[in-house]
């Protein structure tokens, strides 16, 4: 077993029953009081100190469904009313005509044959990638390249659509992609510690709410088992979602 930093047995002990469950702002609030907690040793002389970091807040929920099963797979896309903290680098594959439009939205490259051809050649900085419906028999043939890191364009995704420009805007303002592991997990980036806790209880509960109700029609039993949610360096909190 690795052994613990004396930050994170700090944590740790102030956070106790590690099974306890807490309503969304309780669990939120007892997150972020984890994250203010800050080495006590001072560094050490000729050492530079390092340079505090907002911290990702990420929620695991764990599903009743049958990952193997094609029909209780969970995936999709949802704007957080508060937003995650962050932007993403967005490219469009569309018809040359549309380029410019979507160059205007925020896309850092938009185009369909150049394109194609530049990510074909191995270029990946980026973070996500739209397409229109007309150019994705061409961009059907970057699966190999595209799938692996989670880049593919997918109409269940909601990165396939006519409405280029409107893509371009919700996912580089950080509209959450999202889909179910092989375990039935599903995890979701809802904020950075120095939200407020009303901006992060909004979000946790907005995701909650959307993946309560893209319940498979076909998920027998109890839907959501578990949730909980987590800083970058922190333990995760237990969530009471009953």
């Amino acid at each position: 077993m690795p052994q613990r930093s004396v930050v994170y047995q700090a944590q740790a002990a102030k956070l106790g029953d590690l099974s306890k469950q807490y309503t969304v702002p309780e669990a939120v609030t007892l997150l972020k009081s984890m994250g203010e907690i800050k080495p006590a040793k001072p560094y050490k002389k000729g050492f530079r100190p390092r340079k505090g970091f907002d911290q990702t807040v990420e929620l695991v929920m764990f599903l009743g469904i049958d990952p193997k099963q094609s029909d209780q797979m969970i995936r999709g896309a949802v704007s957080l009313p508060k937003g995650i903290g962050k932007t993403k680098r967005v490219i469009a594959f569309c018809p040359t005509d549309m380029a410019g439009e979507a160059t205007a939205a925020g896309a850092t490259e938009a185009g369909a044959d150049e394109l194609i051809k530049k990510v074909s050649d191995g270029w990946l900085d980026f973070d996500l990638a739209v397409a229109h419906p007309s150019v994705m028999g061409k961009v059907g043939k970057l699966g190999r390249i595209l799938g692996p890191s989670g880049k593919m364009p997918s109409p269940k995704s909601g990165t396939v659509t006519p409405n280029i420009v409107q893509a371009i805007k919700e996912y580089s303002a950080g509209k959450l992609e999202y889909r179910n592991d092989k375990g039935g997990n599903v995890h979701a980036v809802v904020g950075k510690m120095s939200f407020t806790v009303e901006d992060l209880t909004a979000n946790i509960e907005a995701f909650i709410d959307h993946i309560r109700r893209a319940k498979p029609s076909t998920s027998k039993g109890q839907y959501i088992r578990q949730a909980c949610i987590s800083g970058t360096m922190t333990p995760s909190v237990q969530l009471d979602v009953s």
